[in-house]
């Protein structure tokens, strides 16, 4: 079935998920399971009974399963609690976010830091980088001395020879996604799975930018792990015109081409010319009604990213 055929059944309606402040109530998923996309609505997690059925029916429950069941076995309250919770989150404000209590109870992990060797930064346990600064990373004072391009060259051959994300933006085009993230912060993104399409929630905290997948936030709530973090380091945009960018991810969950992905997203959807796809993220956040994820796969798939995850289809010789 074509994303085209099925956008009319994919709209997203309901009530906010109170997790990271954002999403409305998934609806219509039976339109959605031949493309085995990851959309339980809110309303089949009210209870321990149909919550968990509608979760094991999820295509990318399984590598998951074991962090459920460990919450199951380990808090069989805290468990019921946020499969019930599901029944009763109420609408938030268009804009809210709770970004602050979010980062507060991120797990994060902790990756080797360059240039400055680590100077200036903690961890947290199991978690990212907190505080990650770019002077952390990089001798600001004494790459100031140099042009803009000379520092995008140190800046790629560092992290060409790392198994992560990075990037240099151009200061204009950073401009206009930091504008948007401003009154647009969070978005619903689609990364291409051998079965179909698994949703991620991307919600800007300050100019770091976490990641999750939507299974995440519903079984685990506010307490959902960042499994992809995009640091942004507008330090240098004013002198030099550019904004240097930098990822860590958790490698169970994500490898560095699919987080690559989800990373040129961000310009797909926030740093777009194209109105009819920014409008894809201002429906998100401000007229949540109206949101057709089938959309967000739409814009994907002409957009041409992602094609590489998709594995190539053999031809049935039999």
């Amino acid at each position: 079935r074509s994303a085209a055929a099925a956008e009319g059944a994919g709209a997203m309606a309901g009530p906010l998920l109170q997790a990271w402040g954002l999403g409305a109530a998934l609806r219509s998923r039976d339109a959605l399971r031949p493309l085995g996309l990851l959309a339980p609505p809110c309303r089949e997690l009210a209870g321990t009974g149909s919550g968990e059925a509608a979760l094991e029916e999820n295509p990318f429950y399984g590598k998951y399963r074991h962090k459920i069941q460990e919450l199951r076995r380990s808090s069989p309250d805290v468990f019921e609690s946020r499969m019930e919770k599901r029944n009763e989150v109420k609408k938030q404000p268009v804009g809210y976010s709770k970004q602050g209590e979010f980062i507060k109870c991120m797990e994060e992990k902790a990756r080797p830091i360059f240039f400055a060797e680590g100077l200036g930064t903690k961890t947290s346990k199991g978690g990212f980088t907190k505080d990650k600064t770019l002077d952390s990373i990089l001798n600001v004072e004494m790459v100031k001395e140099k042009s803009a391009e000379e520092i995008k060259q140190i800046w790629n051959q560092y992290f060409s020879a790392k198994d992560t994300v990075y990037a240099v933006i151009p200061a204009e085009k950073f401009d206009l996604i930091w504008k948007r993230a401003q009154k647009c912060p969070s978005f619903l993104y689609a990364l291409p799975r051998k079965e179909g399409y698994e949703f991620f929630v991307g919600q800007w905290s300050g100019t770091e930018l976490h990641f999750t997948s939507l299974i995440n936030i519903q079984t685990q709530g506010e307490t959902a792990p960042s499994q992809l973090v995009l640091y942004h380091y507008p330090e240098l945009q004013e002198e030099k015109g550019i904004v240097l960018m930098t990822a860590e991810m958790d490698s169970k969950f994500l490898v560095v081409h699919e987080a690559q992905c989800l990373a040129n997203q961000v310009q797909l959807f926030y740093a777009t010319d194209r109105s009819e796809t920014y409008e894809l993220v201002e429906t998100f956040n401000h007229r949540s009604s109206e949101f057709k994820y089938m959309s967000v796969i739409a814009e994907l798939e002409q957009s041409g990213l992602g094609r590489e995850l998709r594995p190539a289809q053999v031809s049935d010789k039999s």
